[in-house]
This record gives C-alpha cells, structure tokens and sequence, in this order.
C-alpha cells in the first residue's frame, strides 16, 4: 500500500465533500482511507452506513480512481497522520456515532435510528459523483443549493445567505430580477423574519429554504468558476465579518464548480 503521492494534489479533495478544515480539506480522498472507514463502520454497526462517511468517501475516491488522480492503493496523509475513526457516546438515552477523518469529525447519526441525522442525499450523491462517476451534464446550481442542506442546514438564514442564494438563483435562471416565490424571495422572507427573531431554534433553517432549490428555481444549469465568484463574492458583502460560512451556500457552489471543473478535463 503506498504513501500519497504528488498526482493526490488534484481530484476531489476532504473539503469538496466533507465540512472540514485546514490541511485535511486540502487532501484527496483516496481509495484505502474509504476502505479503512469502511472497515470501522463494518467492525461498529456490521455494515456500511448508507449515506455515512465511507460511502461518501468510497464514491469520491472512486471517481479520483477514473479520473487517474489515484492509484487503487493509496492512501493519503490524512489516513496515516491524523487517522479515520468512529466512536460512540451516549447522549441522552441515545447512542450517537461520530465518523471523524484527521480528527475532524463529518459525520453523526443515531445508532437505534441507524439512520443519518441528515436526510437528503449524501454531498457527493447530491453534486453527482456516484457510482456512475458522476452526472454527465454536470453539477447545477440548484443542486449544489440543495447540497448545503447537508454542510449546513441547521444553519438559520442569514443577510449573507439571502444574498448568495439570489446571487445563485440570478445565475441559474440568467434573469436579472428575483423571481416571485422562488428561492431567493424565500431567503429573503426568512431573513427578514429571523433578524426579528431571538431564539435561534425558532428561526427559518437552510434546510427549510434549499430542499428543494431545483424545483423552485425557473431554470438551471451546470455550476462555473464565475457562479461561484459571484456567489462568495455576494455572502462575504452581507455578512459582518466579510467572511463565507464553512459548508455553506457559496462553499456549496464553489465545490461544485470544482468538481464540474475537473470532469471537462
């Protein structure tokens, strides 16, 4: 089993698929980490976690395999310096499992549930990087929307949200005014509704905006490096910080038009 080697610089790296930082979201995902979480899930739960951490990965490396960006048997730093793990504690009476990669953790969900605590497909199922290798048309806008409901759907909606989504939406349908009832009218709403609210745990969620962005928007297409600019260019002008959620909206967008990127070469 070898080391990582320096073709690992391209592909679909930790931080396309996974809400992690620093040198871990930097690495690629290669096939013997999959196998190692699939390994730990397999000794944990006796099987692999349908939408979990190891097919998520299993998928990304699968595709980095194709694309000749890894050798069946690497194994990248993050396997052999920070590890992958899963661990279970017990939180209120119920049995929570964490999948951790390079000590960050990616994934949880109930063990009596066996289910994920995130319902809607998996990042990489979500931006079309499945067993097929990946959507032939490429990774739209709204689908990369509706991937942020998994990296940061409990998130309540924000200035900054509201901007990138009617940047994203603008972008999709090639029209310069929000559309009634669409997406960005509905970040908007809730945006305005939550800056009135103070418990956050009564304030609209991502989730409740972009599950179902596709349908909602009037029309769409493949995510580009210039939907992303715009988008991270319209959060960062909204938020106080002049910062970009992690996981979010335009984080969303801008992996998508990575991996759209790197399927046109």
């Amino acid at each position: 089993m070898s080391q990582e080697q320096p073709r690992n610089e391209e592909g679909i790296k930790y931080g396309d698929v996974f809400n992690v930082q620093g040198d871990v979201g930097r690495k690629t995902v290669a096939p013997a980490d999959a196998a190692m979480m699939q390994k730990a899930e397999t000794k944990m739960l006796g099987k692999t976690q349908k939408g979990g951490a190891a097919a998520i990965m299993q998928s990304a490396a699968l595709k980095n395999e194709r694309d000749g960006v890894v050798g069946h048997d690497d194994m990248s730093k993050v396997a052999t310096d920070g590890g992958v793990s899963i661990t279970e504690t017990d939180v209120s009476g119920r049995h929570v499992i964490s999948e951790s990669i390079g000590g960050q953790v990616v994934e949880q969900f109930t063990q009596n549930a066996a289910m994920n605590t995130m319902t809607p497909p998996s990042l990489v199922e979500a931006m079309g990087v499945g067993a097929a290798g990946g959507s032939t048309g490429g990774i739209t806008i709204g689908e990369a929307l509706e991937a942020t409901v998994l990296t940061a759907g409990k998130k309540p909606v924000e200035w900054s949200d509201a901007a990138a989504i009617q940047a994203a939406e603008v972008r999709a349908s090639g029209r310069t005014n929000i559309v009634p009832g669409g997406v960005a009218a509905a970040a908007q709403s809730a945006a305005t509704l939550n800056a009135r609210t103070a418990n956050d745990e009564n304030k609209t969620k991502l989730a409740d905006i972009l599950a179902d962005a596709t349908t909602k928007l009037p029309a769409d297409r493949a995510a580009t490096r210039r939907d992303a600019e715009g988008v991270t260019v319209a959060e960062m002008r909204n938020d106080p910080s002049l910062t970009t959620h992690p996981g979010g909206v335009s984080a969303s967008v801008a992996a998508a038009a990575r991996l759209n990127q790197k399927g046109n070469n």
